[in-house]
């Protein structure tokens, strides 16, 4: 199992970071887009629900002063790289995985925030945006299992987790696309 678990990892870590690059380079070409010209509305604006424009015009868009997608394309950058260099077979210090768990874990606290800001603050949801919320949980999910086969090799907490990892997944994209149905069911009402 923990083979197993090291490679889907890597797999996750390779692909999420990929994934995430492009959806958060995509959000940041819109951003520049619309800093541009004010009046541009971003492709990813289908709706009034689903509105990227709506939301990159909050603060919420610019939490630490910049742009949140130049976030996503530094923490997805690394996530891809480290995924491919664990493709190889190279296994890396326990003190870069503690660094990558940082990393991650300031990304899922994040992106839950910014999931409840969208949700029930700008009321409104970007297409991208959901893809960087789509990514992240996995990333977090499995650099988390990474760094706990690194520091427990007894393996004790990673077995109940590690076995059931497809589950947890599962579990908590129900939940977050839940809050989201819930949040806008008088508008998806409209489109059956």
């Amino acid at each position: 199992m923990s083979r197993f678990l090291d490679r889907v990892t890597a797999w996750v870590l390779a692909l999420g970071g990929a994934i995430g690059l492009v959806a958060a380079t995509a959000l940041t070409v819109e951003k520049i887009n619309l800093i541009a010209d004010p009046d541009y509305l971003p492709r990813c604006s289908l709706n009034p629900v689903l509105s990227c424009g709506s939301v990159m015009s909050t603060w919420q868009a610019e939490v630490f002063g910049i742009p949140n997608p130049l976030l996503g394309i530094a923490g997805f950058a690394v996530a891809g790289t480290v995924g491919v260099v664990l493709l190889t077979g190279v296994r890396l210090p326990g003190w870069f995985w503690l660094g990558l768990q940082a990393g991650v874990t300031f990304g899922v606290v994040l992106v839950h925030w910014l999931i409840y800001q969208s949700l029930y603050v700008i009321g409104a949801l970007c297409p991208y945006c959901m893809v960087v919320w789509a990514v992240t949980i996995p990333v977090f999910l499995y650099s988390t299992l990474g760094t706990l086969r690194r520091f427990r090799p007894d393996g004790r907490v990673t077995r109940t987790v590690g076995t059931y990892h497809s589950l947890f997944l599962v579990v908590w994209y129900a939940t977050v696309l839940a809050a989201v149905l819930h949040r806008f069911w008088d508008y998806w009402r409209t489109l059956v």
